[in-house]
């Protein structure tokens, strides 16, 4: 007996069989195993489908509705016309997917990777007849395509300066894009709102952005695989409503002035942005689709594009959260010793995680030598790995965490690792160093994307987990080696220490734009709660903005499966809100956005195990939210709810917790303070 799963496999290869296949000319049509999403690829004039040849395109509709309109597919390769310009379609091959893989660290646990697919194979309708195929996924959630440029004759070294890729939304849709200076760039920065005509065209926007398509759609724009080329960036053009690609040049000089944007059109022919010998495949163009934000955030299409686990046993990565003694500074309260890069310091943070269940301690800027004949360079950068400063005794720290059940990170800048990799490695395993954090790469050309692959490989080959920091934004890297816990990309909590920037509207953004490209280190936990009108930045014990439970319930809302627990050790003591951070997972099996509206507010349920766990935040306004637990198995479960205080508005450490009995017809009443959040705990009634 076939399984129905299996026949569902087979009954969609036939009906995608049934597809013009051999000596084609006309559109190409990939439909989602659901129906829902329907994604065309032709070759166009104007934006009229020509089978003849012409400009190849794609077009996408979700539920009968058109999201895209015929957008420009195609590589920009120097001395040549771009390679999709003037094309036939020759061929397709479809084929269909459907299986489950388990997640060692993310927002779910089995993970169902189902979809169907197509090849187009094309060729240039003049010579030298160059080939081009377009690899395309539809899933129930979105569609992927990627180029791919087999071996041919007509095509050896490409040196590709940018994609003709284009995504011509239907109608001026609205956006929240993060603009960025230029190329070289650590993605931190403020989310806007402005529909794509309100874009500039110098804006250089980068990914993931979020896009609502009135009365159509909501949609989420990344990419996915990225190995062996430049990461993507997109911007508009002028009074239209399309964004067209913009790959991250190539930087010959890292000490250098920063590649510049919008680039120079005179300049662009000569500015490369990937080098490559064919046979070659570009990284996935990604667009989750669905009909609410929240659908987006659930999806799990950027990891499912890319290869399965390279890791022969990946037994020793374990997710869990960390002490970190960056954020307070020189504050420590009522201790004999005086705080600082120093091993009674880094104790004191180790005593903190063992007492609460941490699994580790993160050891940040200063505890590496110097070089030889030199001092430290910019941020930290030209430190000695293999040595360790006077005020650091590390076999001492090493043996005492250990003692503890605690396990030490390192903190260090990409160059230092960049040199000394070989040696640092491999010491860092003999020392039993659990992961490294590495800082300040802030560029996503080609190099870099390389880069993080091969450290992210020689780590694994060490038993090192990493957190890749001043970074850019998730591709799915973690499927493939899961030692990658988290990387940052994002503007979190350490602005509240030179800045005004960090708000809880910023947090709500966060939720529905940065985080739909995967984990991101935020370093949330802050609870020295203040108002708005009562904040002040400073760099020792750093003020947040909004309620004690708001930072609560960022460890449901943010994903990350290396969570920081930011503040100092003394903030936590004594707080009842300490037993939800020391009972909170930082990996999931099941994650559902309940409720939300992108920048307002949002509420995530994530399960492990048997336990649920919910994070509700607003913006600065105060709302009532019904939240029903119909997620819940059968049974009563025993909920333990934290929430804004009667006096939270205006005193924002203000909370009060409830314990009560509930199950899956329960219908909670949560109601939360400016800046606040509701976090609740959901177990098993024994």
């Amino acid at each position: 007996m076939l399984s129905e799963r299996k026949l569902a496999v087979i009954g969609a290869m036939v009906l995608l069989a049934a597809l013009p296949a051999a000596g084609q000319t006309g559109p190409v049509v990939l439909k989602s195993p659901n129906g829902a999403l329907e994604m065309t690829i032709a070759t166009v004039r104007g934006q009229t489908p020509a089978g003849a040849g012409g400009q190849l395109a794609y077009r996408v509709t979700f539920r009968g509705k058109p999201v895209l309109d015929w957008s420009n597919l195609g590589l920009a390769i120097e001395g040549s016309p771009v390679l999709g310009a003037a094309v036939h379609i020759e061929s397709s091959q479809p084929s269909s997917h459907d299986d489950t893989w388990n997640s060692i660290a993310g927002k779910a646990n089995p993970i169902r990777n189902h979809y169907n697919a197509i090849t187009v194979q094309t060729a240039e309708t003049a010579a030298p007849g160059r080939r081009l195929a377009i690899e395309a996924r539809a899933f129930d959630d979105g569609v992927a395509f990627r180029y791919a440029v087999p071996e041919q004759p007509a095509v050896k070294e490409m040196r590709i300066s940018n994609e003709a890729t284009q995504f011509r939304f239907i109608k001026d849709a609205t956006t929240f894009p993060l603009i960025l200076r230029d190329f070289q760039t650590s993605s931190e920065d403020d989310y806007h709102e402005l529909t794509i005509r309100g874009l500039h065209p110098e804006y250089l926007v980068a990914l993931p952005l979020l896009v609502e398509v009135p009365g159509v759609a909501w949609a989420g724009l990344t990419e996915a695989d990225i190995e062996d080329w430049a990461g993507l960036f997109v911007h508009s053009v002028a009074d239209q409503t399309i964004l067209t690609a913009r790959l991250a040049p190539r930087i010959e000089d890292r000490t250098g002035p920063h590649v510049p944007w919008p680039i120079d059109p005179k300049v662009e022919p000569a500015t490369i942005s990937v080098i490559k010998q064919a046979p070659a495949n570009s990284p996935w163009r990604v667009l989750t689709i669905a009909d609410d934000p929240g659908r987006l955030v659930e999806s799990n299409m950027v990891v499912n594009l890319n290869p399965p686990c390279a890791i022969a046993d990946p037994s020793w990565i374990k997710p869990g959260k960390t002490s970190w003694d960056w954020w307070s500074g020189s504050l420590a309260k009522g201790v004999s010793f005086r705080p600082g890069m120093n091993t009674d310091t880094m104790k004191h943070y180790i005593d903190f995680s063992s007492r609460n269940g941490f699994p580790y301690m993160l050891i940040d800027a200063g505890w590496a030598g110097r070089m030889a004949g030199g001092g430290r360079g910019a941020n930290g950068a030209g430190t000695d790995l293999t040595k360790t400063s006077p005020n650091i005794d590390m076999p001492a720290l090493l043996a005492y965490a250990k003692s503890k059940n605690v396990r030490l990170w390192l903190w260090s800048h990409w160059s230092d690792i960049d040199r000394q990799i070989d040696e640092a490695f491999p010491l860092f395993e003999k020392w039993g160093v659990a992961g490294v954090r590495i800082d300040f790469m802030d560029s996503t050309d080609q190099f870099m994307t390389n880069w993080y692959r091969t450290v992210a490989k020689k780590a694994a080959d060490h038993h090192l987990l990493l957190d890749y920091h001043g970074a850019f934004k998730p591709d799915g890297l973690r499927r493939t080696y899961p030692n990658v816990l988290t990387r940052e990309g994002v503007m979190g909590a350490e602005y509240n220490k030179w800045s005004a920037r960090e708000t809880p509207k910023h947090n709500v953004s966060l939720a529905f734009t940065r985080m739909l490209a995967g984990p991101m280190d935020y370093t949330p936990g802050g609870f020295e709660n203040v108002t708005k009108d009562d904040f002040v930045a400073r760099n020792s014990n750093p003020m947040v903005m909004g309620t004690r439970v708001h930072q609560t319930a960022l460890f449901v809302v943010f994903e990350s499966p290396f969570q920081m627990v930011a503040d100092y050790p003394g903030a936590y003591d004594g707080q009842k809100e300490t037993e939800f951070l020391k009972a909170v997972p930082t990996t999931w099996d099941e994650t559902r956005v309940v409720n939300g509206r992108p920048v307002k507010y949002i509420t995530i349920a994530r399960r492990s195990g048997q336990e649920w766990y919910v994070g509700s935040i607003t913006d600065w306004d105060a709302r009532d939210l019904d939240l029903p637990l119909s997620f819940l198995g059968a049974g009563a479960y025993d909920a333990e709810i934290y929430a804004d205080g009667p006096n939270a508005a205006a005193q924002p450490k203000d909370s009060v917790l409830e314990k009560r009995r509930v199950d899956a017809k329960t219908v909670l009443k949560l109601k939360l303070a400016p800046g606040g959040g509701c976090a609740i705990r959901l177990v098993p009634a024994r």
